[in-house]
């Protein structure tokens, strides 16, 4: 209830000031949401119930759940995932990590890459120290609840190397592929959604950690019609062309035919397609990213009659903003 929240609240604002957060706030979120859905900021107690019930109806209409989530706000950060596969038969190995810090103002995934961290960067604590600990504290978390089934374990990472659980997705997600792209399990490059379904069906896992190497970068845009500048808005309307050149190094995952038009659906976030480049290294990785968001085509109209945007040019302004900490 609101009042047994409220309190809550009131104790996690004195958590983050004794953990040296200065003016902290909050973030409440539904419980049964995901993918920046129905988050809210509260930045000061007063303001808390009115925003509670608001988000409290959101979910309640959304996905049936009153359920609420209060958390503190990690304002300046890095958003690290770990990778983890667990079976019924009680192993785990994981497939490294993922940088996601390039957002949304709505907290939405723009940008994803793999490996999660970039070692050469000046961070200001031990990159592969921190790595090595969300690693093993994902793993361990895992075990402990007997977790069966692919998942992913959401870290903030803060600029002085401290790291925060956020979540826990237990489930396969969008940007997968970028980790399957840098994971080789006996020199053979991994498909996560088939492991999942056969240790869904009861397999074993069948190899261990040592048998799994990492070789280069992978990065995924998620191309999308909105208008960045005007806050993210979503756009509907027509797509009437949409072409991008083949490449060896390139993933494109996509709904929207290349041979009619496309009619953006309402009911929706216009989601166009997933764009996955692999690189040999960080920089080869950036390069292809680059040259396939100069070259893709998307052509339209609004639903207004006026000329369709996109967020490539968005996704090209923050490429070499991936492995950089951001404030929202």
């Amino acid at each position: 209830n609101e009042i047994e929240a409220e309190f809550k609240a009131e104790e996690l604002i004195e958590t983050l000031i004794d953990l040296g957060f200065e003016n902290p706030s909050l973030l409440i979120k539904p419980s049964a949401g995901g993918g920046g859905m129905g988050i809210e900021e509260v930045k000061n107690l007063e303001e808390f119930r009115s925003k509670f019930r608001k988000i409290r109806a959101y979910a309640k209409r959304l996905f049936g759940d009153e359920g609420i989530i209060i958390e503190g706000k990690i304002p300046v950060f890095q958003h690290v995932e770990v990778q983890i596969l667990g079976s019924k038969k009680g192993e785990y190995v994981h497939f490294g990590t993922r940088n996601c810090t390039i957002q949304s103002v709505f907290r939405q995934k723009r940008i994803e890459i793999a490996p999660g961290f970039n070692f050469k960067e000046n961070y200001n604590f031990n990159a592969q120290e921190v790595e090595k600990k969300i690693i093993k504290y994902s793993l361990k978390l895992a075990k402990y609840l007997g977790y069966d089934n692919v998942g992913t374990w959401e870290w903030l990472i803060t600029e002085d190397g401290k790291y925060y659980l956020m979540e826990v997705n237990t489930r396969i997600q969008v940007e997968n592929e970028i980790s399957s792209k840098i994971s080789f399990v006996n020199g053979k490059q991994i498909n996560l959604i088939k492991e999942q379904i056969r240790i869904a069906l009861g397999d074993k896992i069948g190899y261990s950690q040592k048998d799994i190497q990492f070789k280069g970068t992978s990065i995924e845009f998620r191309l999308i019609a909105e208008d960045t500048k005007k806050g993210f808005i979503p756009l509907s309307g027509v797509i009437t062309k949409f072409k991008w050149d083949s490449k060896p190094w390139l993933t494109v995952r996509t709904h929207v035919p290349q041979d009619k038009p496309y009619t953006i659906p309402t009911q929706f976030d216009p989601n166009l397609a997933l764009a996955i480049v692999y690189g040999n290294n960080l920089e080869e990785a950036k390069k292809r990213g680059l040259e396939f968001l100069n070259n893709v085509i998307i052509e339209g109209r609004t639903s207004k009659g006026e000329p369709l945007i996109t967020n490539i040019e968005f996704l090209k302004e923050k490429l070499n903003w991936i492995y950089k900490f951001v404030s929202q």
